[in-house]
């Protein structure tokens, strides 16, 4: 049935998708470094700008919840194919886009690959090598998000400044081509069989109150987060008042903040799962409080923003092993949901931290994350005390 009994490795196209992830989260994140010359350009307000994020996102929720229904039993390689052609459309539109609403246009395909993708990116990775070798393949394509998430902002940034930003999003196009390419050559036929639909199966899951719980946490996490950070590059040229060369260097160093932290992660999980998981969002909460009292010195700004790099780049590897852990025999079904919570809440909180940073300015944006991320804590550590109390019942009903 499944590729987890192929004995050969498909390494080529392992090394082909994970081109195709850094061009994804390259071409979903390079709006936040460039809302600046794309409001600026299209006559809208930054606010408004912002926005592409929050369609994008929705537009992922409601394909990661939808495609395996849609494609039936359609070969994945095909599947693939189309969605990588999508991405490159995406970048051409956006690019050339002449008024906002082509440019929405733009960001709406790109939502769609994001959420089409994303939820069959485990499945089609377990599916190219042998069960043994997996762990391995799953690194090397969660590598390609790392390294985007460190460079997208920075390089974004470099690019709006030199080439402007319809460049650096048409020099994402030749990626996405090279990615469809040779995808085409590594890719094996990868024929999903009709397996049988279970109706109704994520809103069974729902009915597991721990997941309920977790979800409600993580869905707040990211929210903040992005209330936040999609902002970011506004705050810095407006009340931090930095340079067009000192931004590119202050992106990169969150960038490079967030891929120490996923180098780190793994370990403190092992450690403390649950208490590092409460322990991110507050941290965050802390950060953004400091921020609306420092926000004038570009040290403090630079540092601050580093911590936040390093801890919200991580954070995403604790809730997608809570979510492995919690779903052991629905692990796709939840990876699906996962991912339609993720992206709901990065489009929420770009909406509402739009709205907010429009009418009301960067201060009220900022307390908003703050708010939102120490509600996070909040939930999961609530989720941690209800794991711990269905633990120990468990053990006194072995001893009993």
């Amino acid at each position: 049935m499944s590729a987890l009994g192929h004995t050969r490795a498909h390494w080529s196209g392992v090394l082909a998708m994970t081109l195709c992830v850094f061009v994804l989260i390259a071409s979903e994140f390079m709006p936040v470094s460039l809302l600046t010359p794309i409001a600026g350009d299209l006559h809208i307000t930054e606010g408004l700008a912002g926005q592409g994020i929050a369609l994008s996102g929705a537009l992922a929720v409601l394909t990661s919840l939808t495609i395996s229904r849609l494609t039936g039993s359609l070969d994945r390689k095909w599947l693939l194919l189309g969605l990588t052609a999508l991405m490159a459309a995406s970048g051409v539109i956006i690019a050339l886009a002449s008024s906002f609403p082509v440019y929405m246009l733009g960001r709406a395909l790109i939502g769609i690959v994001i959420g089409g993708f994303w939820s069959m990116s485990a499945a089609t990775a377990i599916r190219l090598v042998p069960q043994r070798q997996v762990p391995r393949a799953l690194a090397i394509f969660n590598g390609g998000n790392a390294l985007a998430t460190v460079v997208a902002a920075p390089l974004g940034s470099y690019l709006g400044a030199t080439v402007g930003w319809r460049g650096a999003f048409l020099c994402l196009v030749p990626l996405a081509v090279l990615a469809f390419v040779w995808q085409c050559i590594s890719l094996p036929s990868m024929k999903s069989p009709r397996a049988p639909q279970r109706q109704g199966a994520v809103l069974r899951l729902f009915r597991l109150s721990t997941l309920s719980l977790g979800l409600l946490a993580c869905g707040l996490f990211f929210m903040g987060q992005f209330t936040l950070f999609t902002y970011v590059r506004p705050f810095l040229e407006t009340v931090t008042q930095v340079s067009p060369s000192g931004l590119p260097l202050i992106l990169l160093a969150i960038g490079i903040a967030g891929f120490v932290g996923t180098l780190l992660i793994t370990t403190v999980l092992n450690a403390r799962f649950y208490p590092t998981l409460v322990a991110i969002p507050l941290l965050m909460a802390a950060i953004a409080g400091t921020l609306l009292l420092a926000g004038q010195h570009m040290g403090s700004v630079t540092v601050l923003l580093s911590l936040w790099g390093l801890l919200a780049t991580a954070a995403p590897t604790g809730w997608w092993t809570w979510i492995a852990r919690t779903l052991p025999e629905d692990a796709e079904t939840g990876g699906g949901l996962m991912v339609a919570v993720i992206q709901l809440s990065i489009a929420l909180g770009s909406t509402v931290g739009g709205l907010v940073f429009d009418s009301l300015g960067w201060h009220s944006t900022f307390a908003l994350s703050g708010l939102l991320l120490l509600g996070a804590a909040g939930v999961t550590f609530l989720l941690s005390v209800k794991i711990r109390s269905y633990q120990r019942t468990a053990i006194n009903e072995l001893n009993a």
